[in-house]
């Protein structure tokens, strides 16, 4: 049904075979072909498109361009032959993956041919019964509201008549519409203009890396082995189940690394999800990291060791770590709503040297405004090797200069009887004052709630907009108070 194409903070996606469907792809296509030819800002012809080429010194194609990559899942490739056969029909030029490809590696090829935008069919770190359609403008990151808007208005008025047009997917090689290229050279030559490959020389341990069955499979390993250094993969096969699991790198699902770092005394591991735009990252002692600490030690690492000058955008659930680091530093500290649109938008003022959200994503200044996972598992590697120091160690470090930060987010599926716009309105009418007997010095409602404690510690509540899922989230300098911060959140939501 058409009234079931809706996208969320990624784009969309769907149950396949359920709504996920060849008709639902076209229908999409379609609406995004004429997306592309017809909208005056963001189209082929549009003045911010135009804008955006001349200020990257680049030209604009003699024809609407779009690159499209896909990730592991089952009827991935094929959904992209679709979705590409219905860009051919349109006049679009096609950019094709010769295998499976990241989403920020469609973001940057994006950029580096000028193209109007890219197709991702993927559904990220989501259970393997999903795919999905993420479209990525031209400056190569997520798509604002305005754009997926514009092409969810679109696809109403598509018939069937019109989903069903479509040039043959062979046919529209041999005519030179669509050019199957390997994207790994352009994307490798990016990551080494940001990397310093010279000082990752010179790390003198071994690294295990896990591409979950996902799209890093040809990337993650084959980059790090680049510099030298002794390198294992695993879970590099294409499984379109993920081994029975999302593809996600939550610490549950990087237990089979954190086994094989520890019992063959490797240096560091590190993963991506399945469309390699989230990252993993597990210590030789075996302790997963959560984001939010990878996200301090990477930008204590850009301004420290690579003498960057910026701050550092997050998102509203995120560590303050980072704001202590900016602060001391003299830099600024920018909070977006949760959603890496927000962030990437920001990145791409060129004031913050990162950005980055505890859900595991990340960029820096001059590379996609869009997560990757490879790149941070790169700069935790490049930290190390700066250092000369095991991991554990400098973080150590780290928390002895800024102070120790204690965060959780916990996910809760509520009963049906709980209804949440009446906690909600209950909220924002009367606001709890107190959380765990300390007074709320102020309340963020930028996304969700957000109770901010005198002391600086904080608890988070946000219900999710697409399932019967709320999230609680708190960070703390106490352990002992954070855990008694998440059983205040509990309460709250009867949960």
């Amino acid at each position: 049904m058409i009234t079931l194409i809706k996208f969320g903070t990624s784009g969309w996606r769907a149950k396949i075979a359920e709504h996920y469907t060849v008709a639902n792809l076209r229908k999409i296509a379609v609406a995004t072909a004429l997306h592309i030819k017809n909208n005056r800002k963001y189209g082929y012809g549009g003045e911010e498109y135009e804008f955006f080429l001349k200020s990257k010194g680049r030209n604009k194609p003699p024809f609407p361009l779009v690159v499209v990559g896909y990730d592991t899942r089952f009827f991935s490739e094929i959904a992209a032959r679709i979705v590409s056969e219905v860009f051919a029909y349109h006049g679009i030029h096609v950019v094709f993956s010769n295998i499976e490809s990241p989403t920020p590696v469609v973001g940057w090829m994006v950029i580096e041919l000028g193209a109007v935008g890219g197709v991702v069919i993927t559904a990220s770190h989501n259970p393997p019964e999903y795919n999905g359609f993420k479209w990525t403008p031209f400056w190569g990151g997520p798509a604002s509201v305005e754009i997926t808007r514009d092409i969810e208005e679109k696809i109403f008025s598509i018939t069937d008549l019109q989903a069903e047009k479509y040039i043959d997917f062979e046919t529209a090689i041999n005519n030179g519409i669509i050019k199957v290229v390997d994207f790994h050279e352009n994307y490798f030559n990016q990551i080494k203009k940001i990397i310093d490959f010279k000082i990752i020389k010179t790390f003198k341990g071994s690294v295990v890396t896990d591409s979950i069955f996902g799209c890093a499979r040809s990337y993650l390993r084959k980059i790090v082995e680049s510099a030298g250094i002794k390198v294992k993969g695993i879970r590099e096969e294409r499984d379109v189940y993920f081994g029975g699991k999302a593809p996600d790198t939550d610490e549950e699902n990087l237990s089979a690394l954190k086994e094989i770092v520890v019992k063959e005394k490797h240096s560091l591991g590190i993963a991506c999800d399945g469309d390699a735009d989230r990252f993993g990252i597990i210590t030789s002692n075996g302790k997963w990291l959560s984001p939010n600490i990878v996200l301090a030690l990477c930008y204590y690492h850009l301004i420290n060791n690579k003498k960057l000058k910026g701050g550092v955008v997050r998102s509203v659930m995120t560590t303050h770590m980072v704001d202590v680091i900016a602060k001391e530093n003299g830099f600024d500290v920018r909070e977006t709503p949760v959603g890496f649109k927000y962030i990437g938008e920001l990145l791409r003022t060129g004031e913050y040297v990162i950005g980055g959200e505890e859900s595991g994503g990340l960029s820096v200044r001059g590379h996609v405004p869009e997560k990757d996972g490879i790149l941070a598992c790169l700069l935790i590697l490049e930290l190390m090797a700066y250092e000369r120091k095991e991991l554990e160690k400098i973080i150590e470090n780290l928390e002895k200069r800024y102070g120790k930060f204690y965060n959780m987010r916990i996910n809760f599926k509520i009963s049906d009887s709980t209804d949440i716009t009446q906690i909600i309105a209950k909220l924002e009418k009367n606001p709890p004052l107190k959380i765990a007997s300390k007074s709320v010095w102020r309340i963020d409602t930028t996304d969700g709630f957000k109770f901010i404690l005198k002391d600086g510690d904080w608890l988070g509540l946000r219900p999710s907009g697409t399932e019967p899922v709320v999230r609680i989230y708190a960070e703390s300098r106490s352990n002992d108070f954070l855990m008694k911060i998440i059983e205040e959140g509990k309460k709250i939501f009867n949960v």
